[in-house]
């Protein structure tokens, strides 16, 4: 039988690429992080960690092991707080991972009432775009991650259960009230990560302009300072608006194109209590 610890141990070691590191953040001996991987090759039959000139490496079935070791460890310690959870909710824990927007604006919210109501419950915040948040919920090293998606998109894998939380429309911010993205076809746009460039470009389209990418930045406050010098247009999320609105700008709200919100979870329901509680109270946020 596969020991939690040696498991651990393995993770560990995969997540920080060294017997060194890994010893560190168990606080552990070297050797004794050596003497649990070896333990786990002999439990396992195969070659878990090469040796590469002072370091080491984890072999493919080692890489393998090493991310369902992270899984399993992450339930287990959920687990543990779902059952200190059943507990009245008096004690226990709850992590949330979310985007910048959703943190600053429906998470504080949200967070305020759940910890007014339940004073012992602990709650961790991690800020994460929404597909490193499902990676990090899938390992069982957050409760919930608060992701937005569009109706078109493809769904999520199996094991992801989806709450609708509400809605994020997207404005086009400009120099111009009542404004409209079809205005803008030889404009410079402000545009940002990938997948933020992405979202512009195809809301452009919709409205039939291509939209001419000529700065970046993923930042809010700069953006809109680039918008209100005249640098170029952009468009942004509501959440993100709420939270930071230059006063030289104006925003106009793009028509028929919205963001859904979903608060995510993963596993068999039911979810523990904490959970629960924490999808409720960003239900109510969103309101």
């Amino acid at each position: 039988m596969l020991s939690p610890v040696h498991l651990k141990v393995l993770a560990t070691v995969a997540r920080y690429g060294s017997v060194t590191e890994a010893a560190r953040e168990l606080h552990y001996s070297q050797p004794s992080v050596s003497h649990h991987l070896a333990r786990l090759e002999a439990a396992t039959g195969v070659k878990l960690v090469q040796r590469v000139g002072r370091g080491i490496r984890l072999t493919p079935e080692g890489e393998l092991l090493a991310n369902r070791a992270a899984e399993i460890i992450g339930r287990i310690e959920a687990a543990t707080t779902e059952l200190a959870a059943h507990v009245g909710l008096q004690a226990g824990r709850v992590r949330l991972a979310a985007n910048a927007s959703a943190l600053s604006t429906l998470v504080p919210k949200a967070a305020a009432a759940l910890t007014s109501t339940y004073p012992g419950l602990e709650l961790n915040l991690i800020e994460h775009h929404p597909v490193e948040a499902l990676q990090l919920l899938r390992h069982g090293e957050i409760d919930v991650a608060l992701i937005f998606r569009y109706a078109d998109a493809p769904a999520e894998d199996d094991g992801f259960r989806l709450v609708h939380v509400g809605y994020d429309s997207i404005y086009l911010l400009s120099l111009q009230p009542g404004d409209s993205i079809a205005n803008h076809r030889d404009s410079a746009w402000i545009g940002g990560c990938e997948r933020c460039q992405e979202e512009l470009i195809t809301v452009c389209r919709l409205a039939g302009v291509t939209p001419r990418i000529a700065s970046l930045s993923d930042e809010i406050v700069v953006v809109q300072a680039f918008v209100a010098a005249g640098i170029g247009v952009a468009t942004i999320p509501g959440l993100a608006l709420q939270a930071h609105r230059h006063p030289g700008i104006h925003a106009t709200e793009v028509p028929d194109y919205r963001r859904q919100l979903f608060a995510v979870t993963y596993g068999e329901p039911p979810d523990p209590p904490a959970t629960t509680a924490l999808i409720e109270a960003l239900q109510n946020a969103a309101e």
